[in-house]
């Protein structure tokens, strides 16, 4: 199904009847790993997936947005889509966009709960080799993007750009990494404590994308916060170990 919000095409899926859930994908060029997610929540409610703006089925972007932006498109979609309460599901990603939301003074409808999944926002702490790393990335970044080199050598900075960042970087368009390093570059650590719903915080023990120190620190500072740990589990938790995860999801929803 589609919709248009703020002039973009929006894909999205709805399963299910009861309660809304709207659940926020994470930044993911599958939607597959996904679809467990509205498995389970549909099983009781009526669970909504939209893909973000420039994922999958939805249109990108016009330039590259920081994560308020697409915080402002998730509030229009829900408005849109005519739901005055909802429960906010996210994983990673979407986690940021749901901070970024649920902060606000204000919504024109009601967030009942919230469940954030291996969710993004903790800006990590920088050592040496990453400083080494950075300064080394701008050395490179002048050579190969001057006027001569993108005139005499394309295809060599074309390689060379493909081969920058992390694999989601890489893989992305020119926007969609200008999105990227406008979220990971933000600390919404600030947000935390101007989130006044209960919140149910699922993360895997050996998550290395969002470490399970971040979601420590979510519990410490969110007023109404709980932590479920999955052990072993990585940052797909509920793919590492679909059940305990779906467990712990029936349970805080009270399915079945």
């Amino acid at each position: 199904m589609n919709i248009k919000v703020n002039g973009l095409n929006i894909e999205y899926t709805d399963r299910g009847e009861g309660e809304v859930v709207v659940i926020l994908h994470g930044w993911c060029q599958e939607s597959a790993p996904y679809v467990p997610l509205s498995d389970v929540v549909s099983e009781g409610y009526r669970a909504v997936a939209p893909a973000l703006p420039g994922f999958w089925g939805s249109e990108e972007p016009p330039e590259p947005w920081d994560v308020s932006r697409f915080a402002d498109t998730i509030c229009e979609f829900i408005v849109k889509m005519g739901f005055e309460r909802v429960i906010l599901m996210g994983h990673s990603y979407g986690g940021r966009v749901i901070i970024k939301l649920a902060s606000r003074e204000s919504l024109p409808f009601e967030i009942s709960k919230i469940i954030l999944v291996d969710a993004a926002g903790v800006l990590p702490k920088r050592g040496l080799d990453y400083k080494i790393k950075v300064g080394t990335y701008k050395i490179g970044k002048r050579i190969m993007l001057s006027p001569p080199m993108k005139k005499l050598f394309p295809k060599a900075v074309e390689n060379w750009q493909s081969k920058q960042g992390s694999a989601d970087y890489s893989k992305a368009s020119p926007i969609m990494r200008g999105c990227l390093v406008k979220a990971v570059n933000e600390d919404l650590t600030p947000h935390f404590k101007d989130i006044k719903q209960e919140v149910l915080l699922v993360w895997g023990t050996l998550d290395d994308a969002t470490p399970l120190s971040d979601a420590i620190l979510m519990e410490q500072l969110m007023p109404d916060a709980g932590l479920a740990k999955i052990e072993g589990a990585g940052h797909f938790s509920w793919l590492d170990n679909p059940g305990i995860f779906n467990a712990i999801i029936r349970s805080y929803l009270n399915i079945g």
